[in-house]
């Protein structure tokens, strides 16, 4: 007898409700951990994550490129790399998604392959949903397109975008075929910037070709307003400026 009030009282609370089987808060705080985990895993092993906390309900897909961009050989295990092979599916899955509303791309990256990173470029500037790119740190090299590709662009005053002529790495034999080869990647890259952002093509070269500026290289170093005073990216900002753009665009659309 005494052990079955012990169990009614058990599955009472204080004003007498039953609650048995309602044991909710701890599975609510076990799922949010497991969210948590999942979120923190993802970005982890992916730079992505997907933002839906905003008062506007807005879903974003944030994607980082950062380090070297990696073609198809692999970098070694002590460098910071993005891999394309990653980014281009996750790219097509955003096109194909019905929730995601917009994208935002982050940059500090050295650069990397130019295929991949002209393939990651034309995948951005290929998407339907409104695309911001924030440069932060430095955009070098091959990350001048992929910021670029973007809808808007932002760089904080402190970012850096190295601007120069195609490299090669490996033995170069030195025929006309050689140097005909590097001229068409050369307008492959210089002709998708140009088509991308408001500079031109002549001013770009002079950028790419510029003696003076790097100690043993050619090429020009931008840092924040230099960059959008050249028309290569659209305004100064942050996050703050940059997510609330994407929010504009998303709306407008």
């Amino acid at each position: 007898m005494g052990n079955q009030k012990s169990k009614a009282a058990k599955n009472t609370d204080t004003k007498g409700n039953n609650t048995k089987g309602n044991n909710t808060f701890g599975k609510d705080e076990d799922k949010k951990t497991e969210g948590e985990k999942h979120r923190e895993e993802r970005i982890e092993k992916t730079g992505q994550v997907t933002l839906d906390k905003n008062e506007k309900k807005h879903k974003l897909h944030l994607i980082t490129i950062i380090g070297e961009v990696e073609g198809h050989d692999n970098l070694n295990g002590t460098s910071k790399t993005t891999k394309y092979e990653h980014i281009l599916p996750e790219l097509a899955a955003i096109e194909d998604s019905c929730e995601v509303d917009g994208l935002l791309i982050l940059l500090n990256t050295m650069g990397g392959d130019v295929e991949a990173g002209l393939a990651i470029a034309e995948m951005i500037a290929s998407l339907s949903k409104p695309t911001v790119s924030l440069v932060l740190g430095g955009s070098h090299s091959i990350g001048v397109p992929i910021a670029a590709s973007t809808d808007y662009s932002f760089i904080v005053p402190t970012g850096t975008m190295v601007i120069h002529p195609v490299r090669m790495n490996g033995m170069v034999i030195g025929v006309p075929q050689t140097f005909d080869y590097f001229k068409q990647i050369q307008n492959r890259i210089t002709g998708f910037v140009c088509s991308h952002c408001k500079i031109s093509k002549a001013r770009l070269e002079e950028l790419m070709m510029e003696t003076g500026v790097l100690t043993k290289d050619v090429g020009t170093i931008l840092v924040g307003q230099e960059a959008v005073n050249e028309g290569i990216i659209n305004e100064v900002g942050g996050i703050r400026e940059a997510m609330k753009h994407l929010h504009e665009m998303i709306d407008d659309k």
